[in-house]
């Protein structure tokens, strides 16, 4: 798609973040025709990389960590891009739309896009502790490799997502595990009752201690190495390793005395705009959904890069609202599960195709019977075919009622 004529394409664009949702911005942008000057600023010293893969494939060795990277050396070459990489951003001026790094720089711009992404929670005291991870970039996936494979007991706090991988990924390379964290199942949270049932169950059988349904109050030690994890009930989980997987932040303490609005994110309207000539993307961006007429945030590779899409357009002149049905995936063990939609933990759900007892079906989850979401266990053709119905739903639910 060209540039419209009667749309002057700002000058230079920057994009703080050499993340998936950054990377992208750069592609879309180029592949509209915009010829103007893009610089990349990013906080890590390696080039834009994949996350999903880091704990899976590339911390159970399956992948070299090259084998990550989104795009080869050339392929960015070609982009025209100036990447200004290890130095990360520490403040903006809205008004003359300037950010300063740690370094010193000054980067001016005539559009900037925001797409620093989250940052990792971490639990009191653990960083007075060696043996004690987590899990967000490639270095904290080669450190955590490296310490799994010279441990036995792996003690991981948090049973979402991330918690769920990394605790499978870990029984695949033998060490005895245990998952703990306050909610009853796996994924309970993101799935919901059902689902998170027979993913308790595959964890399970594949051998993983599930210490569900309690709090954690903190880590012990000795001579500064990690040697277990205490319990709300005063119980100590024994581990040789821990990684604390109990959710992230989005990165925006850089931006405190900006001027722009930060409440669980960068607040954006529906364009994804947060002021003039300024955007945000991927996990720190929290914008107006005009399909579920609310405030949305979401953290997943696929918003990542359909969000950025959005956003290249904007900036070209291509306006309209960003309303995407949300999409995710896990691997766990030989368990695939795709999910479209929003997934609330007090939705009805039915089975549409397939059963349980199989592992292998289609679940549909509806509120006040409208479909909000659908969810695939191994069949992800049947499940992305009732994509349809979340988004007639999403368009009903915005379509005034007299």
């Amino acid at each position: 798609m060209s540039i419209d004529d009667d749309v002057r394409p700002p000058a230079h664009v920057l994009v703080v973040g050499a993340s998936a949702s950054g990377l992208t911005t750069v592609e879309a942008l180029r592949r509209r025709g915009y010829e103007g000057r893009i610089t990349v600023l990013g906080d890590e010293p390696h080039a834009p990389y994949d996350r999903p893969p880091l704990s899976k494939q590339v911390l159970s060795g399956a992948w070299e960590p090259e084998r990550a990277a989104l795009r080869t050396q050339d392929v960015l070459s070609a982009l025209d891009a100036e990447f200004v990489l290890g130095d990360p951003a520490v403040g903006l001026d809205t008004a003359s739309r300037t950010v300063r790094t740690r370094s010193g720089r000054e980067l001016r711009a005539d559009a900037i896009v925001i797409a620093t992404g989250v940052r990792v929670r971490r639990l009191p005291g653990q960083g007075d502790l060696t043996g004690v991870h987590v899990l967000r970039t490639l270095d904290d996936s080669l450190a955590l490799r490296e310490d799994l494979l010279a441990a036995a007991r792996l003690v991981v706090v948090g049973e979402g997502v991330l918690g769920s991988e990394i605790a499978a990924t870990a029984r695949t390379l033998g060490l005895d595990v245990t998952l703990t964290g306050p909610l009853a199942a796996p994924m309970a949270l993101q799935v919901g009752p059902l689902v998170s049932g027979v993913l308790a169950d595959l964890h399970t059988e594949r051998g993983v201690r599930l210490r569900l349904g309690n709090g954690v109050t903190g880590l012990t030690g000795a001579e500064g190495r990690v040697t277990g994890v205490r319990l709300t009930t005063g119980e100590v989980l024994p581990a040789d390793v821990v990684v604390v997987a109990i959710g992230a932040t989005p990165a925006t303490e850089w931006l405190t005395d900006s001027g722009l609005e930060l409440d669980n994110g960068v607040v954006c309207d529906s364009r994804c705009r947060a002021e003039e000539g300024i955007y945000a993307v991927g996990d720190v961006a929290r914008w107006h959904h005009e399909g579920l007429g609310r405030l949305i945030r979401l953290e997943n590779r696929t918003n990542a890069t359909e969000q950025a899409m959005a956003v290249a357009a904007e900036i070209l002149g291509e306006s309209r609202p960003y309303t995407p049905v949300p999409y995710f995936w896990t691997d766990q063990y030989d368990a695939k599960l795709q999910v479209h939609g929003f997934l609330p933990v007090d939705a009805e759900v039915d089975l549409v195709e397939g059963d349980l007892t199989a592992r292998r079906f289609v679940a549909r989850y509806r509120v006040d019977g409208r479909v909000t979401g659908v969810l695939g266990w191994n069949m992800p053709k049947q499940a992305r075919l009732l994509r349809r119905s979340i988004v007639d739903g999403l368009q009903a639910a915005a379509t005034p009622t007299n």
